[in-house]
């Protein structure tokens, strides 16, 4: 998908919503347990539900792994199934991987070719020959952290090397890689307060905020600080909207908090 199809569809949805698809066996309806793929069965009604109102959906691959061959095959059953009857939407492999150069080249082909996914998370911790990889497949995104929601983030991100706190030079060195043109970033919702010197460094580009809802990140203050002319934001939300509920009513308690969600987005988008 390119960038151009991206914002036509937050045009014309007026959301810029991302679903995160974040399943646990252990959280999801009971009667799910009794399908034949559980995990599909629960992501397929939470798309069917939502999306209207969305223009992505964020899988983290690691609530797939942790169950085998079997979460592996629910993994390619749901982005199959959102390709062929939502060719529209944006999908995010949430794999935060990162490695050597012919590592990550076939970490690419896994996702990009195999899993057919629009784009993937990607470490930047190893440098330009661990990411550029990614980077050059056309119409794909890679999607680098940069300041994430997590309170460990103050770690290492936030500190001053050389004068400049380390997610700045990650912003900063990541554009002269090639073809950064198709880099998006990660930045935590309940980092809003950094938005403004992050839009200094890369004005345009698209940022993946998760953190609004569960995590105690403030959509206003996350659009107020990052939207740009071209909206620039996808906000993710998993918790508050796939699990609004254990019962049967599962899919309408989902869409109604995704309704909500996008309400907001959509006044904010009139304004």
């Amino acid at each position: 998908m390119t960038t151009e199809e991206l914002i036509a569809n937050i045009r014309r949805k007026q959301s810029f919503l991302c679903v995160g698809l974040d399943v646990d066996l252990n959280k999801i309806p009971p009667h799910l347990l009794e399908e034949d793929d559980p995990i599909f069965a629960f992501n397929k009604a939470i798309i069917d539900a939502t999306c209207d109102l969305a223009v992505a959906y964020k899988p983290n691959i690691a609530f797939y792994e942790a169950y085998g061959v079997k979460g592996w095959q629910a993994l390619k059953k749901t982005v199959s199934y959102l390709s062929e009857n939502h060719p529209d939407i944006f999908t995010i492999a949430d794999a935060k991987r990162g490695d050597i150069g012919n590592t990550s080249s076939m970490y690419a082909k896994a996702f990009f070719e195999d899993l057919g996914f629009d784009s993937i998370t990607v470490a930047p911790y190893m440098g330009k020959d661990s990411v550029e990889p990614f980077l050059s497949f056309k119409d794909k995104h890679t999607i680098l952290l940069a300041l994430t929601s997590n309170g460990g983030a103050f770690d290492f991100q936030t500190k001053q090397l050389e004068g400049t706190e380390l997610y700045k030079q990650v912003l900063e060195t990541s554009k002269g890689w090639t073809n950064s043109s198709r880099l998006m970033y990660v930045v935590g919702a309940t980092k809003a307060e950094y938005l403004t010197e992050i839009r200094n460094i890369i004005p345009d580009s698209f940022l993946l905020v998760p953190g609004v809802g569960a995590q105690g990140g403030s959509l206003k203050e996350v659009c107020k600080y990052g939207m740009t002319p071209d909206v620039g934001l996808l906000v993710n939300s998993a918790r508050g909207i796939i699990y609004a509920s254990k019962d049967r009513d599962f899919a309408e308690q989902a869409r109604n908090a995704a309704s909500e969600l996008q309400q907001q987005m959509k006044d904010i988008l009139s304004r």
